[in-house]
């Protein structure tokens, strides 16, 4: 099997890793604590990698998907989240991890499903470039403001996690992406089947960690979690499309509101929150989007063969 076909796979190794780890837990609970921090920051590396002048470039001559899709990014998946949390009364450390996983920008998995569903890539990986720098000053921000009414939330500290786990890896990875092209160009094709390992570990070893509490309020989480992802993707292209933006478009915002960057939520969770609860939602999160967000693109992409195919 190919790197590139391993990649396009990832909604399946994220479910089969979850369905291991409710089996055997302790197959993947050791990754925690800073295993965890590092798998973020490959994650994280591996878009510094892929990122060029010419991204930049790109926004600044076409910005207004972007914008659309920035927009709603931080306004839809936030507020639904804090709304599911309260109509669904989730116990504290539940609610504020959903809160927590809608206030995260868009994930590097998005990317490879905008690909499967032949969307607008290089429009994903942008619009993920530009949320994940917006979320380095509105994910404490709304998390605190909305998460705060359960548990007190410290924003200060919050923030310097995200630059911790965000802005560094990212930054090392644009450094070195111009500055050593040629050492950057070795390691960028191995980094999007590490980011899916990355992944999958993060995903694995909370719901091992968490399986009795799974076991006994998992229906609950998971219906919250599937809420939420459905309305990403749904408003995620709703809003497009009454903006007038063309069917590439509309799903390249489709995908990037409704599939979040979970594991980031992940390590914000357990670093900024006493109760190892507040992590689960992530996890969950990250099993639920893969799945929805794959579904989608195969129909997107059959839609698309079907059209070609249909052309005299």
């Amino acid at each position: 099997m190919s790197w590139e076909r391993f990649t396009l796979l990832f909604p399946l190794w994220t479910v089969l890793g979850a369905g291991l780890s409710l089996v055997w837990p302790g197959l993947f609970t050791w990754f925690q604590g800073l295993w965890i921090t590092v798998g973020l920051g490959v994650i994280m590396l591996g878009m510094g990698l892929g990122l060029t002048p010419q991204d930049f470039l790109r926004v600044g001559q076409h910005p207004r998907p972007v914008v659309i899709g920035a927009l709603s990014q931080f306004l839809v998946m936030p507020f639904l989240a804090a709304g599911l949390a309260l109509l669904l009364q989730l116990p504290a450390p539940l609610a504020v991890g959903l809160i927590l996983v809608g206030c995260c920008p868009g994930g590097t998995a998005s990317n490879v499903v905008a690909l499967i569903a032949r969307a607008d890539v290089a429009l994903s990986v942008v619009m993920t470039m530009v949320s994940t720098s917006l979320a380095v000053v509105l994910t404490p921000r709304l998390t605190e403001t909305l998460a705060s009414q359960y548990v007190p939330v410290d924003g200060v500290a919050l923030l310097l996690k995200v630059l911790q786990v965000v802005v560094v890896p990212v930054s090392v990875g644009v450094l070195l992406k111009q500055g050593t092209p040629r050492v950057a160009s070795r390691m960028e094709p191995i980094m999007p089947p590490l980011a899916v390992i990355a992944i999958v570990l993060i995903v694995s070893s909370i719901v091992g960690s968490q399986r009795d509490v799974l076991l006994d309020q998992g229906i609950t989480l998971v219906i919250a979690c599937v809420l939420l992802h459905t309305g990403g993707f749904l408003l995620g292209w709703l809003i497009p499309r009454a903006l007038g933006e063309s069917a590439a478009t509309r799903r390249t915002i489709s995908l990037e509101v409704g599939m979040q960057n979970s594991g980031l939520a992940v390590v914000l969770a357990r670093s900024g929150f006493s109760s190892p609860l507040t992590a689960l939602p992530g996890a969950i999160s990250a099993v639920v989007h893969c799945i929805i967000g794959s579904a989608l693109a195969g129909v997107w992409r059959q839609g698309r063969s079907d059209q070609a195919s249909a052309r005299p």
